[in-house]
């Protein structure tokens, strides 16, 4: 594959590396990192410049990486129903997707663009949801890019004397980026596990305390409720007392008023006789 890569680079240039990076990411089943070593190479053999070079595969790696997104995006669950998509994206794999960007999120779209085989599918899933903005996806695979590309293109340009050597670095290179993606999947695992245990206990412990404060003023209202009849009942005894003294005062009052003789009334004719005899005697 790298010879092959290396004779069609020599012969068309900067534009057959743009073209197969381009074609990489709509699933070309050719290495992305054989592609861009194959580019240093030719650049190591003096046949075009090692830093337009990182340019060229900066960009082709962006844009096949995009055309993928934005046809997620654009066609959404739709694309399944044409073929060559459904090779790159079957159920199982969009389903097993779904559940990594669940668990890591954006970080996945990070660790796609060294992960060969599934970075095409990855990008898919991102722009079918329809939930991860253009400039985030953008920015987090153009941030990976410039650690990949620059990576291989300067391996293949300083080893292109030697092919055997070359492909030896490259496995090593390989295996270390494995290693470092394992490394943030553990971190990144260990943050995501830590964030849960202190979400629970912190559920856990604003559950005791509500439970706690509805006891208390459970308790409260008990009390005072208890302390109500206590405090009227002293005075329900007094009001009766005073009610019964009063009663017993005013009884004697009524019975003299009963047993007392009226004054009799004098008729108005006997005044009137009187009055007539006394002016006779006059």
């Amino acid at each position: 594959m790298l010879d092959f890569l290396i004779a069609f680079f020599t012969d068309y240039g900067y534009i057959a590396v743009f073209g197969i990076l381009i074609l990489c990411g709509f699933g070309l089943p050719v290495p992305e990192d054989i592609t861009l070593v194959s580019g240093g190479v030719i650049s190591g053999l003096d046949l075009a410049n090692p830093h337009t070079m990182c340019f060229v595969g900066l960009a082709g790696v962006l844009i096949g990486d995009s055309t993928m997104f934005l046809a997620g995006r654009i066609f959404g669950y739709r694309i399944q129903r044409i073929r060559t998509f459904r090779r790159i994206l079957s159920p199982r794999r969009f389903s097993q997707i779904q559940r990594k960007f669940k668990q890591y999120g954006l970080s996945l779209l990070f660790v796609a663009r060294f992960l060969p085989g599934l970075r095409s599918p990855i990008f898919l899933v991102a722009g079918m949801s329809r939930r991860i903005p253009y400039h985030t996806f953008i920015l987090m695979d153009g941030f990976a890019a410039l650690i990949s590309v620059p990576v291989w293109v300067y391996l293949g340009y300083f080893f292109a004397d030697n092919l055997d050597l070359l492909m030896e670095y490259v496995g090593d290179v390989q295996k270390m980026i494995y290693l470092a993606l394992g490394l943030v999947f553990a971190v990144v695992l260990i943050i995501y596990l830590k964030k849960r245990f202190h979400s629970k206990l912190n559920k856990f412990t604003s559950d005791d305390g509500e439970h706690e404060a509805g006891a208390a003023a459970t308790t409260t209202a008990t009390a005072s409720t208890s302390a109500e009849p206590k405090a009227s009942a002293p005075t329900a005894t007094a009001a009766t007392v005073e009610a019964t003294t009063s009663a017993t005062e005013a009884a004697p009052k009524a019975e003299a008023s009963l047993t007392t003789p009226a004054e009799p009334i004098k008729p108005a004719e006997t005044s009137e006789k009187s009055e007539a005899a006394e002016s006779k005697k006059d």
